[in-house]
């Protein structure tokens, strides 16, 4: 039996702020945007290729503090391209960096142990790491 991750609630102060920001910034697509009332409110949005959604909203998620969730993590294969996608996109992004040692030979160095790094508005942080291929 597979188990699988396919949603994450990311805890925002200002749905529209944050819809803005996933989906015009980072690129998420909008999956849907579902007004239940004036206090409620769900927002879908997935990032391009994956198969985990985040969840933002208003009166129907868990309450959590806006800006608590830290180190979600987003596996791209070009760590380099995606930088530079971020930073075209007005995202406030690290440097590349690279954390720790590969544990065997990759064909590129940034493989598994390249990282850049961000917070969306209201101080939830990301990490995006390189994996070009797996094992």
């Amino acid at each position: 039996m597979n188990w699988t991750l396919e949603v994450v609630i990311v805890p925002v102060s200002d749905v529209d702020r944050a819809k803005t920001f996933y989906a015009d910034q980072l690129g998420f697509t909008v999956d849907h945007d579902t007004v239940i009332s004036d206090e409620a409110r769900i927002v879908q949005l997935t990032p391009p290729g994956s198969g985990c959604s985040i969840v933002i909203g208003k009166g129907v998620v868990p309450q959590m503090p806006p800006g608590s969730l830290k180190g979600l993590q987003l596996v791209v294969p070009d760590l380099k391209r995606a930088h530079e996608e971020l930073v075209g996109r007005g995202v406030e992004v690290s440097e590349i960096q690279v954390v720790g040692q590969n544990p065997r030979p990759v064909p590129d160095p940034l493989d598994n142990v390249g990282f850049v790094f961000f917070a969306d508005p209201d101080g939830n942080t990301w990490g995006v790491q390189q994996i070009s291929s797996r094992a």
